[in-house]
Parts: C-alpha cells; structure tokens; sequence
C-alpha cells in the first residue's frame, strides 16, 4: 500500500463526494480517482479493496464534521447553561450545512452497513466512539443535563439532520432554531 497521508486523505475527500452524489453504487475506485483528479489506478494503490475505502470514508466523516479545536476552546471558557447548548446545536446544523455532502455520505455509508456485515462493525464502532467522546465532552465540560440528555439530543438532532439536509421543504429554514431550542427545553 502505497503511504502519502495526504494523497490518502485526498481521495477519502473525493470519495465522501462520489457516495454523497452516486451513492454507494456509483462509489469506484474509477469514480474517486476521477473526482480527485489523480491519475486512473490511483485509488487502488491506497485501498485494498471497496470494503477498505469503505471503512476509511466512514471512519473520516467524523473528523470532517467535528467542530474545530478554536471553538472547543471556547465552549470551555463559555457559560455553561441551557443557552450554550442551544448554540451547540445550532453550530452543529451549521456544520452539517456546510458539509453537506459528508453527512449524506454519512447516511448512505449507514445504509450500506445493513447490507455489510463488516462495516456495520466498523462503522457502529465508529459511531459509538463518537457518541461517547461527546458524552465525555458534555459531562467534562459541566454541560446541562447528563449521558441521557446527550443521547436524546443526538437522536433528536439526527432526525432533524436528515429532514433538513435531505428534504429541505419538510421543516423550513426559519424555524429550524425554533425546534432546536424547543428540543433543547424539552430534554
């Protein structure tokens, strides 16, 4: 296997964009290797196989959409009451705004899983990692609310995500804020 970490990453990027557009059908090493603008068989020199590109996308989704260590600092100085984790939530739909793509390709990757066993595994461990470094963080961070609170407003906010980022006309941009600080009430 080829190591250029940054070659690497490259075509994880290009690969979060093929899954976002074609879904998981239309995810070849071809396709990436075109959307990175690398040469044909470049891809296959990085990955063992599509399960490997696979598992590495899914594993790189979560770095692209985790908030920047800045803001992390921030929240650590910051207040910690109802309000914050109102602009938590907020920040986080912001976030999955401006990478679209890495969160539809985050979905397609879940739907691919039901039907790989191995990247259910790779991507339900991921997932879960994720899910206790933000309870950690919550908790850490003398956050409102406790591992339950975190929970139920990753599932809350899941759900909105989908809504908003798939079927834009179903909640509308304006009172996206609304329901985010009614869901932050009523957890």
């Amino acid at each position: 296997m080829t190591r250029n970490p940054a070659r690497r990453t490259a075509l994880v990027n290009a690969a979060i964009e093929v899954l976002a557009r074609e879904g998981a059908r239309g995810l070849t090493f071809r396709a990436v290797d075109a959307e990175a603008g690398v040469p044909t068989g470049t891809a296959s020199n990085y990955f063992t196989n599509r399960d490997d590109l696979l598992r590495q996308v899914g594993e790189h989704i979560h770095v692209r959409l985790q908030p920047a260590p800045e803001r992390l600092a921030r929240i650590a100085r910051a207040r910690k009451d109802k309000g914050l984790l109102v602009q938590l939530m907020q920040e986080l739909v912001d976030r999955l705004e401006q990478d679209r793509a890495g969160y539809l390709a985050l979905l397609e990757l879940r739907l691919e899983a039901t039907r790989r066993p191995q990247l259910q595994e790779s991507l339900t461990k991921t997932i879960s990692e994720s899910l206790e470094e933000n309870i950690r963080f919550h908790v850490d961070a003398g956050l409102p609310g406790d591992r339950t609170t975190v929970v139920s407003l990753y599932l809350a906010m899941s759900g909105l995500a989908v809504e908003h980022l798939t079927l834009p006309e179903v909640l509308p941009t304006s009172t996206l804020d609304d329901l985010i600080v009614a869901l932050v009430d009523r957890v």
